[in-house]
């Protein structure tokens, strides 16, 4: 038996779009920002059961429902040379299916415990694509701090690696608008975006060239920049969205208010910079020092949400004291 937590992430550089749904490459690369909040803690244990089992939250998946889990632990029978199946409980801190990166965190969290509890000896390389065929954005959560997602062009070739990052202490305001279940997921939206928007080219062609300018923002320790491209790629793929039939439409008056509070904050000299997924819930990027003030002053700008206040938190790991 095998215990591992792990945060989310949330993308400066998005995510959005697949190139190849089985292996979950994507259209183009990332970069996110590990989270120290809303972590999730994943138990794997080998059984002799007949079929694997998954509980998230005390409540039991049904095979369908499992089936993601089920394809990552596969290829970590595969790659072990082991055959038991096994029996997955999961708790999340963090609303599912929400926009706030749940998948993410149970995704790394479950192939660094199963990785564990079948014996595979597994570098962060082969943790992150293990993730990654899970939920794309998991590969991302094996790591801490700022990392990049390399698209590459085949499973060996696509995955996340920590990036270092010379400037200030980060932090992340995180504003929740709405926990609801999203009523379209986010692989069904990306479905639709790639199929009928046609503003979906010009989104891969654009947010990779982004991506470059903020690795170089990063490695300059440059958060201005940094923060200018992270507002340019969610807006971006939000409108890629838009454009699809029928159009997918995340972002909430509550959202949009959000984002023009996060401006009138950065004209009034605090600087901050607004971030949306695939949800309603808006996160924003600030300095450390600066976290709690930008929280206090979009409570009083919009008062009809919940902010927590995050900075950057560590890669998944290994709980062994929970796992006796």
């Amino acid at each position: 038996m095998s215990t591992a937590t792990a945060h989310p992430n949330i993308a400066l550089a998005k995510y959005w779009g697949k190139r190849d749904e089985r292996l979950i490459l994507p259209a183009t690369g990332s970069l996110s920002m590990t989270l120290d909040v809303f972590p999730t803690t994943t138990t794997v244990s080998l059984t002799d059961a007949d079929e694997d089992s998954v509980v998230l939250d005390g409540e039991t998946l049904t095979s369908d429902e499992a089936a993601r889990v089920t394809t990552v632990l596969d290829l970590v029978r595969e790659a072990s040379g082991r055959r038991e199946y096994a029996a997955v409980s999961s708790t999340n801190t963090v609303p599912t299916a929400a926009g706030l990166a749940s998948s993410a965190a149970a995704f790394a969290a479950l192939a660094t415990a199963a990785a564990d509890a079948y014996g595979l000896s597994a570098d962060g390389a082969l943790l992150s694509r293990l993730a990654r065929r899970g939920s794309g954005s998991a590969c991302r959560s094996i790591f801490g701090g700022l990392v990049r997602w390399n698209a590459g062009d085949s499973d060996d070739t696509s995955f996340a690696e920590p990036l270092a990052w010379a400037g200030p202490d980060l932090g992340m305001v995180v504003a929740v608008v709405s926990s609801a279940r999203k009523s379209v997921s986010s692989r069904e939206a990306m479905r639709r975006t790639i199929a009928t928007s046609p503003y979906f080219p010009a989104w891969v062609e654009s947010n990779a060239a982004l991506l470059e300018q903020m690795s170089i923002a990063v490695d300059a320790g440059d958060f201005t920049l940094l923060g200018e491209l992270t507002e340019q790629s969610a807006l971006r793929m939000h409108a890629s969205m838009f454009g699809a039939v029928p159009p997918v439409r995340y972002l909430t008056a509550a959202s949009i208010a959000l984002f023009d509070a996060v401006g009138e904050l950065r004209a009034s000299g605090l600087e901050c910079y607004a971030t949306a997924d695939a949800g309603p819930n808006v996160k924003v990027l600030c300095r450390a020092d600066d976290a709690q003030a930008v929280s206090n002053r979009l409570a009083e700008i919009v008062p009809n949400a919940e902010y927590r206040v995050a900075h950057t938190g560590t890669g998944a790991r290994l709980v062994e004291e929970e796992a006796e």
